[in-house]
């Protein structure tokens, strides 16, 4: 899947739920006494043939309106530390290595942690900044392009998601998988040959035609890892599961849409470039 912090998650990813699974996603107070009918729903969900309690009062179920707040407030820690980014472009590549950090640890956890979710927005809102002030410094414009582009692509998907159009497969699954990790592979020998000199480009092979490909192939694969969040989304909604996986499904559009506006960024660079 595209975001482990997503897709590892059971609740979320729309597989069967083990008892054991729910016991854990569900778990309440064993202090907290309830009376059938009055403080609970007088009937349990039922999901996959096995019952479940209802969620706890004290912890609300994940909606669309709590995971849309959520990623809001993301995105203006990222705008509000891009600023700092923007006039001090010399933090965008250490920000860049600890947001990555970050970015696996909330991605592996078994259960999200606000904090960390909170500064990976901040140390990516300094990356993002830094880079966008030397690109626009470049080629006036630039980012106000990408930021278009960006939104334009996910307003696009979100719409074709909604109406059913478009929707993920075990098979396209497979495939993007496999387009990802070539993806990947392809990325970390560029960025060798560009650090060790071999290749002495800008942009290392990602240059001219070759480089445009790559970038239009990148921006579909983001593309569907968006239509792969809006599903597991779904299903953390409609499994009713606590509000605090709604923390990783902000996560997760986060990481998606970081990645997009990077990748139309890089392209609009190429096209641009001398």
């Amino acid at each position: 899947m595209s975001n482990p912090a997503l897709s590892n998650n059971p609740a979320l990813n729309g597989k069967s739920l083990t008892a054991d699974e729910l016991r854990r996603i569900y778990e309440q107070p064993a202090a907290q006494t309830q009376r059938p009918g009055v403080d609970t729903p007088a009937a349990e969900a039922s999901y996959g043939g096995i019952q479940h309690p209802p969620v706890a009062p004290s912890d609300k179920p994940m909606t669309y309106e709590n995971t849309i707040s959520k990623t809001v407030m993301l995105f203006v820690i990222v705008l509000a530390f891009g600023a700092v980014g923007w006039f001090m472009p010399a933090l965008a590549l250490p920000a860049a290595i600890v947001g990555l950090v970050l970015g696996l640890v909330n991605a592996f956890k078994k259960q999200p942690s606000v904090p960390l979710i909170v500064l990976y927005a901040v140390f990516q809102g300094v990356f993002l900044g830094g880079i966008s002030g030397i690109f626009e410094s470049q080629w006036s414009g630039i980012v106000s392009q990408a930021i278009i582009g960006t939104l334009a692509v996910f307003a696009t998907v979100l719409i074709l998601f909604r109406s059913g159009k478009v929707r993920t497969s075990p098979k396209l699954n497979k495939i993007f998988m496999v387009a990802i990790f070539g993806y990947l592979a392809f990325s970390v020998v560029n960025l060798v040959l560009m650090l060790t000199g071999v290749n002495q480009d800008p942009w290392g092979m990602r240059s001219g035609p070759l480089g445009l490909a790559i970038g239009a192939l990148a921006v579909l694969l983001a593309s569907y890892s968006l239509v792969m969040d809006f599903e597991l989304i779904q299903n953390g909604v409609k499994n009713r599961v606590p509000e605090k996986w709604a923390w990783s499904a902000a996560f997760g559009l986060m990481v998606t849409l970081i990645w997009l506006y990077v990748e139309i960024l890089r392209i609009l660079a190429i096209l641009r470039g001398d």
